[in-house]
């Protein structure tokens, strides 16, 4: 008789889009995204799913989008894990002052980054806003910055500006309208607080940092980086595995975790 592997529930609930994954703990069976604002495309996409036996959520969107999802789980017997940041988790120290203050999507994406690197880097999500967060090569979170994103950028200068209008421009080395105008500056924006967190970090590691880089804005913004970067649509969900495969470890050994 073969007996299925427990299956994980991993959903990242950001400002805008809600990812999920459907894990047997070693491979995605199927994979989805819909709108913040989208429950009833997602209960569509969940009704047919196997039951998990865990289910573990990142969560940064607020109140009503945290009882959406909740009501959604409720289908389920297993009661949801609401990931929060640690002060020291799956090799990554957060040196936030207050560690639990640092969003649960962050924490997530700097985990998945120090599986993939081992080194220092740079961790990158161009949402909507957009956070660059700095690790060093021993796997410290030395800290982040947070700015609006390529959207957020726009839409607030439109909308405190008379004369302009919302129009959708393109990049361009030198535009030649406002609407082009507005979002090559808005790329150029991002592209620079990336390079200067990228140049400050290098002094402080002593080589230049990879870029690793989710959101989605992601490639717009890639194709302007003079770094070395590397895409990962699915950085925060590969991070939440990692967490959930930690956790599932220590409680089988019923071990008690200390900071190293």
């Amino acid at each position: 008789m073969t007996v299925s592997p427990p299956l994980l529930l991993i959903v990242d609930s950001g400002n805008t889009h809600v990812r999920w994954g459907l894990h047997d703990g070693s491979k995605w069976l199927k994979q989805g995204m819909a709108a913040q604002t989208g429950k009833a495309s997602l209960e569509r996409e969940w009704q047919d799913l196997r039951e998990p036996a865990r289910i573990l959520v990142s969560h940064v969107a607020g109140t009503d989008a945290k009882a959406d999802l909740s009501e959604l789980f409720s289908r389920w017997r297993i009661e949801p894990q609401w990931v929060t940041a640690v002060a020291y988790q799956c090799g990554v120290r957060n040196y936030y002052a207050d560690p639990a203050q640092l969003g649960s999507d962050r924490w997530a994406a700097l985990v998945a980054a120090w599986e993939l690197q081992r080194q220092g880097c740079l961790v990158v999500d161009a949402g909507t806003a957009m956070t660059v967060d700095a690790l060093s090569d021993t796997g410290e979170f030395l800290g982040g910055i947070i700015t609006p994103g390529i959207d957020m950028m726009q839409r607030v200068l439109v909308e405190h500006t008379a004369s302009l209008k919302p129009e959708e421009g393109k990049f361009c080395d030198y535009p030649d309208s406002t609407a082009d105008a507005i979002f090559s500056g808005a790329v150029h924006a991002l592209a620079g607080a990336v390079e200067r967190m990228a140049a400050l970090l290098a002094t402080t590691l002593g080589h230049v940092p990879d870029c690793i880089l989710c959101g989605g804005a992601a490639q717009q913004l890639q194709s302007q980086l003079n770094l070395n970067v590397r895409v990962m649509d699915d950085l925060v969900l590969e991070g939440l595995i990692l967490i959930a495969r930690e956790s599932m470890e220590d409680a089988a050994t019923g071990a008690i975790k200390l900071d190293p």
